[in-house]
């Protein structure tokens, strides 16, 4: 997560409905943690720790630590990481930019799920490969999972939401368009509505800007950084994770 988004979309109390929306939107992050945990052992059958960038409400994590030990998780949301804590009071967790990221440790795993759509461009998204790589072990394994492509992104695309849990309810919308003419860069608006006893209805909107990676441009990152890497179809991940480990790992 960049600072502007920390600033922004995930705004003060937002974790919170977040963690809500994400619980029942229908990832199995069950699934998701065995099949990373497979496509790791594969490449690296002794891989132990694992780091876990952009790690939000710790959603991942909860069943990453089944798989891994120790596990670890970074995040430039202090309320995001609240959260992640609550959830996994176990795990080791720092506050952070992965544009920046130094930890000053090294991992055998390295994961970065549901993020680079919010780097703003091809040098930030290098940059920040970079920052993973450095906290690799030598035969460690990275994976990251890449998003729609220019090519695949549906302009005006309509989503939507309807969560309840108990007495509370929340509705969120989402409306995504071209950035200003970019073909690459686009805007997502998300109105969202709460209900709750106590609180009753409340509502508020937020705009938060993506980028559309296209293969090359990670391709190009993971080589810039040093790394070998390939993108795989890997259900139950939609778009596929890119794994990648040093040159010449073994």
């Amino acid at each position: 997560m960049t600072a502007s988004v920390a600033r922004g979309f995930y705004r003060a109390g937002y974790p919170e409905i977040y963690d809500l929306v994400m619980r029942h939107r229908g990832r199995d992050h069950t699934a998701e943690a065995a099949t990373l945990a497979r496509m790791v052992r594969r490449r690296n059958p002794a891989a132990a720790s694992l780091l876990d960038v952009a790690c939000g409400t710790g959603l991942h994590l909860e069943h990453l630590r089944t798989h891994f030990a120790p596990v670890t998780g970074v995040d430039l949301s202090a309320e995001m990481l609240a959260r992640a804590g609550a959830r996994v009071p176990d795990v080791a967790l720092h506050e952070g930019d992965m544009r920046e990221l130094d930890l000053a440790a090294v991992f055998d795993v390295v994961v970065c799920l549901f993020a680079v759509p919010h780097l703003r461009g091809v040098a930030e998204l290098e940059r920040t490969v970079a920052r993973l790589a450095a906290h690799l072990t030598p035969g460690g394994v990275l994976a990251v999972e890449p998003w729609y492509t220019p090519e695949t992104f549906v302009p005006g695309y309509v989503a939507r939401d309807m969560v309840q849990e108990q007495d509370r309810v929340v509705v969120r919308l989402s409306h995504s368009t071209w950035l200003d003419g970019a073909r690459d860069r686009i805007r997502m608006t998300v109105h969202q509505a709460y209900a709750d006893p106590d609180a009753g209805i409340r509502h508020d909107t937020a705009t938060t800007e993506l980028t559309l990676f296209r293969p090359e441009h990670f391709a190009a990152a993971f080589a810039r950084a040093g790394l070998a890497a390939a993108h795989v179809t890997a259900p139950p991940f939609r778009w596929g994770l890119w794994i990648a480990r040093p040159a010449g790992a073994r």
